[in-house]
């Protein structure tokens, strides 16, 4: 992600980033900043964004996350874990808190800088999960409690006040079954194949040794045991102490002691940082080995041969980065009075598309109840015999399948003035309506950063001008509204479409397979996106030194991947343009004045799961 020279928290960031290389023992590590979820992912690690403003609890959170993941790099080995890893999901989730909770320990043990941070960090998570709400073991879970109770036995830390209750829920139980076995934590930090092992008798205690599947351990104990005689005095180290001398080795707590500690506050000066990365030993430990060096992963997975010249400049970003909340309230002001004259037919339109939706709902009998309704269909029963008693029936309404809608939305110059309008409106009014539904919406955009290539366009001249460099130009992905995030607060962003000079390039087919790569990491059974677009993908930076189809061509891939796949439902909303040429599912509105007429039942039809009744409807998507 590429950095604003005028944004105030960009010089704590990349004090953050270099601090977290220094702990994590790793100076190749990359660190980003995104509005995705945090994790390590290869060589990346994806921290949350930090705004302009540097809210406590941001940075709190940053620094929190930041040490965790750190933690985790420098003693964790992915061999070893997937060694003794259980296969059962309750077995596994136990086994991966655990690990955790082991990783973090071992930080605020060697660092103890970074306990105070990840406690932050837990604290904050907690609270967003309400666990400082629940007041049931049967609403808390059992692999989240067993991980904090670990890190509290391991670093005798009180736990935050949402994460403590969870603990305290389960406690009795988790130490009434394993107590006995959680007495060795302590001792068995240091040693990640011991605690593992640790780990795997927990989760036999607590009564899920049915997922553990077979002992990773049975294999080398029948070979050492025929090895043991001809071997005994020639390789007396034949019982894996090598392995463990080796995990010893990788995190040896001592290494860069007193730099770790200073980092671990991320408070030091960029110089000092420098000072200290350089000398940092950058070797793996040979438990990464077998990660031998690759070809770099392909930027599309839906056409591995498609090529992105610099992805470094790229932006994800929240849309409350790019403007203060003064200025977005004053562009939703703008917004809402383009609503205003629409306003009626806008409500009308709302409520009879949450109408249609929830005449969708599947709705079934419960028969053979003492109340209800009379189940006229058994009355002969009673005819023929009349001891036998009435039957009555209830109607019972089944909830939505769990559901997630993702708006992409163009925010393209060729979008500027009426079409973009219609976007945010198409954009407030499915939000609203759906929200109502209880279905989860996610609203985002895709622009570039600058017009003419921005900063990539400048160091593909400073490269020499190589041959069809593939994409060229710098992203901006916006998240107006993540899923989870509720309307009203996500409501002023919208208003940020207005904002002169937002509107650049498109590059339709990156920000379709970002869409899909965010929804593919949600649990909801149903997944439909819906993109809001005026037509073909253009940039005029990328077009001018590749084959003229080439971002089409790749729009036109993703779209084929996505459908293939099964897993996301794809629609499309054309402003001004006709674009069933790339979506085979979608509505064409030309202005929106027919929001309130034929196009209520275009797009109600989106969300009919009845194929014929659909295809009736979307027959009328060239009308108006």
């Amino acid at each position: 992600m590429a950095a604003h020279s005028d944004n105030p928290a960009d010089p704590f960031k990349k004090a953050l980033a270099e601090a977290t290389k220094v702990m994590a023992d790793d100076p190749e590590l990359t660190v980003t900043y995104s509005v995705d979820p945090s994790g390590l992912s290869g060589e990346t690690m994806r921290l949350p964004q930090v705004s302009r403003r540097m809210t406590r609890d941001e940075v709190l959170l940053a620094r929190g996350t930041a040490d965790s993941l750190a933690m985790h790099r420098k003693y964790h080995d992915d061999a070893t874990h997937a060694r003794y890893a259980p296969p059962g999901d309750m077995a596994r989730d136990l086994y991966e808190a655990m690990e955790v909770a082991r990783c973090e320990a071992m930080g605020a043990r060697d660092m103890p800088g970074t306990a105070g941070n990840i406690d932050a960090k837990i604290g904050n998570d907690a609270l967003r999960k309400g666990y400082d709400q629940i007041t049931k073991t049967s609403e808390a879970p059992l692999a989240t409690a067993a991980g904090y109770l670990v890190r509290h036995l391991a670093t005798g830390r009180t736990l935050p006040r949402g994460a403590q209750n969870v603990m305290d829920l389960w406690r009795g139980f988790i130490e009434a079954e394993a107590g006995k076995t959680l007495g060795d934590v302590n001792e068995l930090l240091h040693d990640q194949a011991a605690f593992s092992r640790l780990a795997r008798q927990v989760i036999k205690d607590l009564g899920y040794g049915d997922q553990l599947g077979e002992d990773p351990d049975a294999d080398d104990n029948q070979d050492d045991q025929a090895e043991d005689s001809p071997q005994d005095d020639q390789d007396p180290d034949s019982t894996g102490q090598d392995s463990d001398d080796d995990q010893d080795a990788d995190a040896d707590p001592e290494r860069s002691q007193d730099d770790t500690t200073d980092q671990a506050e991320a408070q030091v000066s960029l110089d000092d940082l420098a000072e200290q990365d350089m000398g940092e030993d950058a070797e793996m430990p040979e438990g990464e080995a077998p990660l031998e060096p690759s070809a770099p992963p392909p930027h599309s997975d839906a056409d591995p041969l498609y090529k992105v010249f610099r992805t470094e400049f790229d932006e994800e970003i929240a849309a409350e980065e790019l403007a203060d909340p003064a200025e977005l309230e004053r562009l939703r002001a703008y917004l809402d009075q383009q609503l205003e004259p629409l306003k009626g037919a806008v409500s009308r339109l709302a409520n009879k598309l949450q109408r249609r939706l929830q005449a969708q709902q599947n709705r079934s009998w419960e028969f053979d109840r003492e109340e209800g309704i009379l189940d006229a269909g058994r009355l002969a029963r009673v005819v023929a015999n009349p001891t036998t008693p009435l039957s009555f029936k209830v109607e019972k309404d089944m909830e939505f399948r769990d559901t997630m809608v993702t708006l992409l939305l163009d925010n393209s110059g060729s979008m500027r003035g009426r079409p973009i309008s219609i976007a945010a409106i198409c954009a407030d009014v499915l939000a609203r309506t759906l929200e109502r539904c209880n279905v989860k919406v996610e609203i985002l955009g895709f622009t570039t950063r600058a017009w003419k290539g921005g900063q990539s366009r400048e160091a593909w001249l400073n490269d020499g001008r190589p041959q069809q460099p593939g994409r060229l130009n710098d992203l901006r992905h916006i998240v107006y509204k993540s899923a989870d995030a509720p309307w009203r607060r996500a409501r002023p962003n919208l208003g940020l479409m207005m904002k002169e000079g937002l509107l650049k390039e498109n590059i339709d087919g990156e920000a379709l397979e970002w869409a899909h790569r965010r929804m593919l990491a949600r649990r909801e059974q149903r997944k439909i996106l819906m993109v809001i677009s005026d037509g073909a993908p253009v940039d005029d930076s990328t077009l001018s030194v590749n084959p003229a189809n080439y971002l089409e061509k790749h729009l036109r891939d993703v779209i084929a991947m996505v459908q293939k796949r099964k897993i996301v439902e794809l629609l499309a909303i054309g402003i001004g343009h006709d674009v069933t040429r790339y979506y085979d599912r979608a509505v064409t509105i030309t202005d929106v004045e027919q929001l309130a007429g034929a196009m209520t039942e275009q797009l109600a039809a989106l969300f009919d799961n009845d194929p014929r009744a659909r295809a009736r409807v979307m027959g009328m998507r060239k009308a108006g």
